[in-house]
């Protein structure tokens, strides 16, 4: 099957070609494809550890499989720096980029937790939730959660993302993904960060309900808002 592929900025020097076409066997992966093009292009496997893949433009891990047609381009750090691990967003979660972080052909299991705005909580009908952070501080102990997650598991590959300011119900607050050798460390990591992160991170949450509003965390002092 012919799969496309497009190069950018320094890949796209290292391979000599901005966009060519190759053959893959039927069922073939993002894996398979990134092997064909190191052996086509052998400078190309120098950026392959920083660089990040997207199939018909949407981010995606290794073992996607490919079909005919599809394209796959290769998208290198940009301007910004290297992908981060650990970020603290007001843009929508994209679960397949944060999954793509972790992504190690040397482990073989990948966890992902959602976090979600559920529509029911305490009670009440929710109507959106509001989260505020303190960014910099958000991500440091993002950070510090993956540190003591090697320290405990010796798992090295663990990203984070949180969403701030005005969700609906049903869209992702928090993206957590973590790969390992094994499953059963993964899940256990996976399930570590979540709770250690309601700990520690400087992210608070606003849950707007038909009738008023509350503060998570501050339900035994706050005074509630109604109608406003």
């Amino acid at each position: 099957m012919l799969v496309s592929i497009r190069y950018f900025a320094a890949v796209r020097e290292a391979a000599n070609t901005s966009q060519e076409s190759i053959d893959l066997p039927d069922g073939a992966s993002v894996a398979d494809a990134l092997t064909a093009l190191t052996t086509l292009h052998p400078a190309v496997a120098n950026h392959l550890a920083a660089a990040m893949v997207m199939v018909n433009r949407a981010y995606v891990g290794k073992d996607t499989v490919l079909h005919a047609g599809d394209e796959l381009a290769l998208i290198p750090p940009v301007s910004g720096g290297a992908p981060k691990r650990f970020v603290v967003q007001p843009e929508p979660l994209d679960v397949r980029a944060v999954e793509a972080l972790v992504d190690d052909p040397g482990t073989g299991a990948v966890v992902t937790f959602i976090g979600r705005v559920r529509d029911v909580a305490r009670g009440q009908d929710v109507v959106s939730l509001d989260y505020e952070a303190y960014p910099e501080a958000a991500e440091e102990m993002m950070a510090q959660i993956a540190t003591e997650i090697a320290a405990t598991w010796g798992i090295e590959n663990v990203a984070i993302a949180h969403r701030t300011g005005l969700l609906g119900v049903g869209e992702a607050s928090v993206v957590i993904a973590v790969s390992s050798p094994h499953r059963a460390e993964a899940f256990a990591a996976c399930q570590y960060a979540i709770e250690r992160l309601k700990e520690i991170v400087p992210v608070w949450k606003k849950e707007q309900y038909r009738d008023g509003a509350v503060w998570i965390g501050s339900e035994a002092q706050y005074q509630r808002e109604i109608g406003r």
